[in-house]
């Protein structure tokens, strides 16, 4: 193939698309970063069309334009896993010749591989990387999204299941019959869920359907209700996936799921559990960039996330964060932790299960079939000379007590414990049993945490004085002159699937720990008092820091007190008179 003599740079000099300078800066920038021409290019803010025609020219090819909708593709010259790992468009095949479509026409051993592995002869042609992924998506890739009022189970489904009930419901589970109903509904439910931003998908059996519903921000909403006669396929399925036993029926299982969804490898984590009507399957869905967010953004204000810094980069001591569950614990937790991970620092976590992976920190799991608990794992972790560790939760006793050992002895411990509210944590702890002065001279700070909904941006409005309730108005301290052109509502739009909400962020009670607290802890003071200590001491309740963000217009007064326990609720009336 005969190349043309101007290179890419100066092909498009001289079609005006950039100016000399840009070129030149374009090639020291390609030559330092050790990137390729066409992608510095297009960093600069060349449009991807122009640079791969212009690459066209430059190496004698002919530029396919797939956006034009006019070119015949068929995928059935090769086989498919071939095109979406190569990105690749066979078009068609004529005297032993197959015109293809690529991406890179650098890349000269994969058209020999084809060659090879086809025993045709290669005529390739260009287009852009992008418009090629896209038209694989659209043509040939994962199913299209289903309205939201729409069933899942579309109507050649449906016909093809009701043809195999007397013979056999479970024919369509085999892993290589992907054109499957049954597999093209799982997948289809699966990938939906992802991109609806949902944390759990749940699959409940009851007596006349399968009810199918997604957690959306914390909140479960009903998507579809599939025919009972689907149910043991639907499962099977789902349970072949997660590699756990199909023929199990009488016992809880575990298993995962690793599924590529728009490009991006997403975890599942799957749990069955026998109920009346058949197995519930839950599917938890872990995001790996969901822990990756930043500290800024899990909620913190200004205030707290100076303190936060401050103390995840102590040298020792026990930080601890409390919250029930899905609270958002490990989250913060998780992203503390890729901020301290360096080269010269050693991180080790016990976690129960490992949900997300990092590079550059030991991660164990816990398993007590064989005997490798929380308490074994911490023991040998201190032989590994850590400075971090990461104890999933501390749940007894012997857990509790190996973590302020090693926080005494110079480590920095971070852990998770299971209650309402900063000060109880300190109570829980020597309830467990743990002596009270190893509790108080370990701990460095308490956290407790809630998640609420994020207002979506789209669609929220200011709310006016008269659409907002007094008593939610009173959980939060606020009068409604108070809220006056502060406060937004919930509207809805297609962005946040009608619900007026979009993402969550966390709400943060910190507690310092200073000499009084420690003296209290020691002689085993109630709740009360170690709160008012606390709170004089400058701590910030979760309802306090949850109407900040109502008067910023994040969130609802509502939202905060469903998820904020409150005391001392000022009468309702009393704040209407305000």
């Amino acid at each position: 193939m005969a190349r043309s003599r101007k290179n890419l740079g100066e092909i498009l000099v001289g079609w005006g698309a950039i100016t000399p300078k840009q070129f030149e800066d374009a090639s020291a920038k390609s030559k330092s970063g050790g990137k390729r021409m066409h992608e510095v290019l297009m960093e600069m803010g060349v449009k991807e069309d122009q640079v791969y025609k212009a690459m066209a020219s430059e190496w004698g090819m002919e530029f396919v334009d797939l956006g034009a909708g006019n070119v015949a593709v068929d995928a059935k010259l090769i086989p498919e896993e071939l095109i979406k790992k190569h990105l690749i468009l066979p078009m068609a095949k004529t005297n032993g010749r197959l015109n293809l479509i690529v991406h890179d026409p650098g890349d000269l051993e994969l058209q020999d591989m084809l060659r090879f592995r086809l025993n045709v002869e290669i005529d390739p042609k260009l287009a852009s990387r992008t418009a090629i992924k896209s038209f694989i998506d659209n043509k040939m890739g994962q199913p299209k999204m289903v309205a939201a009022n729409e069933s899942l189970v579309s109507e050649s489904i449906d016909r093809t299941i009701d043809r195999s009930v007397d013979r056999s419901v479970d024919k369509s589970i085999d892993v290589a019959a992907d054109d499957a109903p049954i597999v093209k509904l799982v997948t289809r439910m699966i990938i939906e869920a992802v991109k609806m931003r949902a944390s759990d998908i749940h699959v409940e059996p009851m007596a006349d359907r399968v009810r199918l519903r997604y957690r959306i921000d914390g909140v479960c909403m009903e998507r579809d209700n599939l025919p009972k006669r689907m149910q043991n396929s639907v499962l099977s399925r789902l349970k072949l996936m997660a590699g756990v036993n199909i023929a199990e029926k009488r016992v809880p299982q575990d298993g995962r799921i690793k599924l590529p969804v728009d490009d991006k490898q997403i975890d599942f984590r799957v749990s069955s559990c026998p109920a009346y009507h058949g197995e519930s399957v839950v599917l938890r869905i872990l995001r790996p960039d969901s822990v990756r967010i930043g500290l800024v953004n899990l909620g913190f204000e200004e205030d707290q996330l100076a303190v936060f810094n401050r103390i995840i980069r102590r040298p020792n001591g026990i930080f601890l964060v409390t919250g029930p569950t899905g609270s958002g614990k490990t989250t913060t937790l998780y992203s503390a932790l890729d901020v301290l991970n360096r080269p010269d620092k050693k991180i080790i976590t016990a976690e129960d299960p490992i949900e997300y992976n990092f590079d550059g920190i030991n991660q164990c799991q816990v398993n007590e079939k064989i005997g490798l608990g929380f308490d074994k794992i911490l023991r040998t972790m201190l032989r590994q000379a850590p400075n971090i560790i990461l104890v999933g939760e501390i749940r007894d006793r012997e857990v509790g007590e190996i973590a302020i050992q090693a926080a005494l002895t110079g480590h920095l411990v971070f852990s998770t414990l299971h209650t309402n509210d900063a000060p109880s944590a300190i109570t829980r702890l020597i309830d467990m049993g743990i002596k009270p002065f190893l509790v108080a001279s370990s701990i460095q700070a308490i956290m407790a945490q809630r998640l609420i909904r994020v207002l979506c941006k789209q669609c929220k409005a200011v709310a006016q004085p008269e659409e907002l309730d007094p008593k939610y108005l009173a959980l939060i301290n606020t009068t409604r002159e108070e809220a006056r052109g502060k406060v937004h509502k919930a509207v809805g739009c297609d962005n946040c699937n009608k619900t007026g909400f979009r993402g969550r962020q966390a709400i943060f009670e910190m507690m310092m720990m200073n000499s009084e607290i420690r003296e209290m802890a020691f002689n085993m003071a109630p709740i009360a008092q170690i709160r008012q200590a606390a709170l004089a001491n400058g701590m910030r309740p979760l309802v306090e820091d949850g109407k900040i963000k109502v008067l910023r217009g994040v969130t609802t007064a509502d939202e905060i007190a469903k998820m904020a326990q409150v005391e001392g609720v000022v009468d309702a009336d009393k704040v209407e008179q305000r």
